[in-house]
């Protein structure tokens, strides 16, 4: 134990999970992404069994029955949120790593606990005396399998109760919700010995440090009924999850999860960045924690915004950088981690060296932004902290938020090393009276979903789209109306039509739903829109137009060939798009959003400055050499890995399946796609850009049109510049040079008025001195000049000063029913005669408002008779001030 040399490092631990399961007929599974593939009811991947979740419920079949893999998990959002008490704690973190293995329906406690106990003591070497077990008090079989098969002694075995105030709320039996799969669990957890403050799990000091939890085995063996009562499941299934962090920790003699070898190396990274000596600070350990969370996040599509996953990314990022400020550091420093994170994980996650320049890019720009305001949002906060005592209000804390992006649990971060609190209602109360930011929360609401006991009576609808338009004995097998099953709809109601088959395509991958119809006889149904429901079935929306449509009927269905045909040119198009982009502006480009409509493309993607105009010419020029060149678009069949390997690009967010469809088009374009394309390039004819222009921080998007869509806005624009060309009397050709001397001339005319206005001005300001009333030697102006604009009258103010000397003057010029208004206050009587005072004056009684400095405001309001009594009443003003 003493040789360090000796232990495994992470990337050991790693393998050596994935290689006994791969032994023991595993398939090993790659790492999901952070952000869930196709499930709105998770804000991040919280845990191992989440790409799982189909297979338990019974939605999915894998072609294994036995799994593995290492996932990447994030709980900083939502109800799994840890953010408060990273590097604070021994054993939080956004970002953590959940080795898992999993039976679908095959092994079950007996080998999930064998092999546990051998990969333990056997593979890794841990004392069998210091590992103790949980399991939940009814579950004899565990008992009795741990203490007759393994050999554990029964005081190292503790049977766990209801402990969480209801029957099976335990922390020993697992549910997926409060419906559905669930079953008891087994934990093990490692013993750091008598020196270390704690006792055994079920024990009143519990939470103490001394026992830790490194495995838990769930044993999925019941289907929980609404009423509570548990039903058996005909195939029970087994999900593990050990975290990989608590893990390492226990195998390397270390207590912290922060003295690993992985943190231990990015904390010196970050110590060197910040030029801190005291490695155990613990804004060394926040920051070695966020770097992690923040990379993977981006790595899976995610970039900062101001709502949903992006707001929970800015979220970390500030708050490291915050700890970045606490250790006096002012540069931009954060994203200079990344190439040692790179070096660390890049073997484990390739997808992480292959977005490196994104993830510095993305980072970095983030700072930038961030340094702005972080300074003087301390100030702010350190004001607010003075006048307050012991709670920041929650108004405060929403300013912070609204004016200096700080959000709130940063505030509270911050509050809470004072010894202050945030007065969260009144944050929130804040909150929604501003409603600016959508928070996570209500981003991830469900749309249309099906019915979980329709679902598990439903085969996946098979689509026929692909090689056919139409189709026959399409069979009719769920109805919807309003979101419920009904086994019959009369003429006029709106319902959705779920088949076994059918050539319509579902709206999925950016490509909107086919249109057309179903029928059958006198049975007319008017397809409006094609939804995907629950990843894998076919909903078709519309309206009965005749007869009467039941459950089981055989229909045929046509659709809307001409609207599918145009959308499929702008599909293959976007795919030749982003090959374009991410060969000319760099690999950092990924698609962030596409939509695919018949008349045009929008397609949205991760670039830090606007697209120049020579770029996007460069761009539509390549698009369509490759459209010229006609190459024909293969699909091909093939496993996941397989299509990686051939090179094919994934898209984050997405859920795919074992088998995907990759589209190939010459050697310019390999992705997964499940859409509808083209045969050959030649087919999309044209493709023109229409717009460019930014989303987001970090996102920008291109509208572009193609076939005859292009060729109708090429037709327009040339009407627009045939038309230009005949207003300017000249040639398409000649337009450029035409309007060049239209502008040159319209400046010459503007300095011609300007010089006519100013000496209009010295004109008129010479008479003007002359009106001026002397009130206790003070020379007193005030008069309206028609036509003459705000500029206009500071000039005519200034020339008025200098000729008056000790003067107040207030100037009114009126256009179009509108009155701008200047006031000058000028020598001796400045301190007793405010301009602001005096214009706010003036302008309250013509409907305006108007301020500035003591010696010069400006402001405005309605022109009319009262403007006229206003200037009137100016000189009766400044007498009362002046006391004469």
């Amino acid at each position: 134990m003493n040789n360090a040399a000796k232990l495994p490092s992470s990337q050991q631990v790693r393998q050596d999970f994935l290689d006994f399961f791969r032994d023991k007929g595993h398939t090993i599974v790659p790492s999901a992404p952070l952000v869930p593939g196709n499930d709105p009811t998770l804000l991040f991947t919280n845990s191992g069994m989440v790409q799982f979740k189909d297979v338990f419920l019974g939605a999915e079949k894998r072609s294994y029955v036995r799994a593995a893999d290492v996932q990447r998990c994030l709980r900083a959002g939502g109800k799994h949120n840890d953010l408060d008490a990273v590097g604070y704690t021994a054993r939080h973190h956004t970002f953590f790593e959940m080795l898992g293995n999993w039976s679908f329906g095959d092994y079950f406690k007996k080998d999930a606990i064998a092999w546990a106990w051998e990969l333990l003591t056997q593979v890794w070497k841990l004392p069998p005396e210091r590992l103790l077990v949980t399991v939940y008090h009814t579950d004899d079989e565990a008992y009795a399998l741990w203490h007759d098969m393994i050999g554990v002694p029964a005081e190292r075995i503790v049977r766990i109760g209801d402990n969480k105030g209801a029957p099976f709320a335990s922390d020993n039996f697992w549910q997926m919700a409060d419906t559905g799969p669930c079953g008891p669990c087994t934990e093990i957890f490692y013993d750091h010995g008598a020196h270390i403050a704690g006792g055994p799990p079920g024990s009143p000091d519990e939470d103490g440090d001394r026992f830790i939890e490194i495995w838990n085995l769930v044993f999925m063996q019941f289907d929980r009924q609404p009423d509570g009562t548990l039903i058996p499941l005909p195939a029970p299934c087994v999900d593990t999850g050990m975290g990989l962090e608590r893990l390492v920790a226990v195998l390397q003699h270390v207590h912290s999860n922060y003295e690993i070898d992985l943190f231990a190396a990015l904390i010196k990274d970050v110590a060197r960045l910040t030029d801190t000596a005291d490695l155990e600070n613990k804004s060394l350990r926040v920051i070695a924690d966020h770097i992690r969370a923040c990379s993977f996040l981006i790595v899976d599509g995610v970039l900062p915004s101001n709502e949903g996953r992006g707001y929970v990314l800015r979220r970390i990022i500030r708050r490291a950088l915050r700890h970045g400020w606490m250790l006096g550091v002012r540069e931009p420093f954060f994203h200079k981690l990344v190439p040692l994170l790179v070096e660390l994980m890049g073997g484990a996650y390739p997808e992480l060296p292959a977005a490196r320049d994104l993830v510095e890019r993305a980072l970095k720009a983030e700072e930038e932004r961030f340094a702005e305001t972080l300074d003087s949002g301390m100030r702010i906060f350190e004001e607010i902290v003075a006048r307050s005592s012991g709670q920041i209000a929650g108004v405060d804390a929403f300013r912070l938020y609204d004016t200096y992006g700080f959000p709130v649990d940063l505030t509270a971060d911050i509050a809470r090393e004072r010894g202050f609190e945030v007065d969260m209602a009144g944050f929130e109360a804040a909150m929604e009276a501003q409603r600016k930011t959508a928070r996570a929360a209500g981003k991830f609401a469900g749309g249309t979903a099906l019915p979980a006991d329709l679902v598990a009576q439903l085969k996946p609808t098979e689509f026929l789209g692909y090689e056919q338009h139409e189709a026959a004995g399409l069979t009719v097998v769920a109805l919807l109306k309003d979101g419920r099953p009904v086994e019959a709809i009369e003429a006029g109601e709106e319902a959705i039509v779920l088949l076994d088959k059918t050539p319509f395509y579902g709206e999925s991958g950016g490509q909107v739903g086919d249109t057309g119809v179903l029928s059958a006889g006198q049975v007319r149904f008017e397809v409006d829109d094609t939804l995907k429901l629950a990843g894998q079935f076919h909903g078709h929306s519309g309206r009965l137009v005749s007869g009467a449509l039941r459950r089981g009927m055989q229909l045929e269905g046509g659709i809307d060939t001409a609207r599918r045909g145009a959308t499929i040119l702008n599909h293959s198009a976007t795919h030749l798009l982003h090959a374009a982009l991410r060969e000319l502006l760099g690999t950092h480009v990924q698609q962030k959003g596409s939509l695919v409509a018949p008349d045009r493309l929008r397609f949205d993607f991760s670039h830090f400055q606007p697209v120049t105009a020579e770029e996007l010419a460069e761009i539509e020029r390549r698009v369509n050499a490759e459209i010229r060149a006609n190459h024909a678009a293969e699909v091909h069949s093939m496993g996941m890995q397989e299509a990686l390997d051939f090179g094919a690009m994934a898209l984050f967010g997405e859920k795919y399946g074992e088998r995907v469809r990759v589209l190939k088009m010459g050697g310019y374009s390999t992705e997964l796609c499940g859409g509808t394309h083209v045969q050959r390039t030649g087919d999309i004819g044209v493709f023109k850009i229409t717009s460019e222009s930014g989303v987001s921080a970090g996102v920008r998007r291109i509208e572009a049109v193609t076939g005859q869509g292009a060729l109708d806005h090429i037709a327009h624009e040339e009407q627009a510049l045939g038309e230009a060309s005949r207003l300017l009397g000249g040639s398409a050709q000649e337009v450029v040079d035409k309007i060049r001397q239209v502008i040159e001339r319209q400046k010459k005319l503007e300095r011609e008025l300007e010089s006519f206005k100013a000496k209009a001005a010295s004109g008129a300001t010479s008479s003007l001195a002359s009106a001026a009333n002397d009130v206790a030697g003070i020379k007193v102006l005030a008069a309206r000049l028609e036509g003459f604009d705000a500029k206009a009258l500071r000039e005519a103010i200034d020339r008025l000063k200098q000729q008056l000397g000790d003067s107040v003057i207030v100037l009114a010029g009126t256009d179009g029913g509108k009155a701008a208004l200047v006031a000058g206050v000028n020598g001796s009587p400045t301190g007793r005669v405010k301009a602001g005072e005096l214009l706010a004056h003036v302008a309250s009684q013509i409907g305006g408002k108007g301020g500035g400095r003591p010696d010069l405001a400006q402001g405005g309001g309605e022109d009319g008779p009262a403007l006229v009594l206003a200037l009137e009443g100016v000189q009766a003003w400044v007498q009362a001030r002046l006391g004469g």
